[in-house]
């Protein structure tokens, strides 16, 4: 059996001063809430992906990349089609002013923007990605950026 092909993709953990986190909805799978990000593109880097993802999505023109949090490796389907998708989590805070979901350039199905904060995402009996992803804010809350990016299951 051929392995799936990979597909490596950079996402960010955004925070606000609030320390909320800012989650998209998807429909697709079922429905659940991701952090924003996407696939590398051709010669791009992790880091540039978050970048031009946040971009994209949510407008956001000027951000400050954090360290990387975690990393995630995991089988699953994308557009219909099952990929080995290896994610790399970034920090990045950021204000709810400087994102403008009207400057997004392409939405990728998102059909909504929300921010969370720490207790909401304990108690949602809603489908979060990455699982694990209370955990690592609280922890990232509590001690900073890990020196080591966390794996997650």
């Amino acid at each position: 059996m051929t392995p799936p092909p990979l597909r490596e993709a950079a996402r960010a953990v955004v925070l606000d001063t609030d320390q909320r986190v800012l989650l998209l909805r998807y429909d697709e799978n079922g429905g659940f809430w991701a952090t924003p990000g996407g696939s590398l593109e051709p010669g791009e880097d992790y880091p540039a992906a978050v970048r031009r993802e946040l971009a994209e999505e949510l407008g956001a023109t000027d951000v400050a990349l954090g360290a990387q949090l975690a990393e995630r490796s995991q089988h699953h389907p994308v557009a219909g089609h099952q990929v080995r998708q290896v994610e790399k989590y970034f920090l990045v805070r950021a204000e709810a002013a400087a994102l403008a979901a009207d400057r997004a350039t392409q939405t990728d199905n998102i059909r909504a923007i929300r921010w969370w904060t720490l207790a909401e995402l304990r108690e949602t009996g809603e489908t979060v990605y990455p699982l694990g992803l209370a955990d690592l804010i609280a922890d990232v809350l509590r001690d900073g950026a890990p020196e080591q990016p966390a794996v997650l299951g």
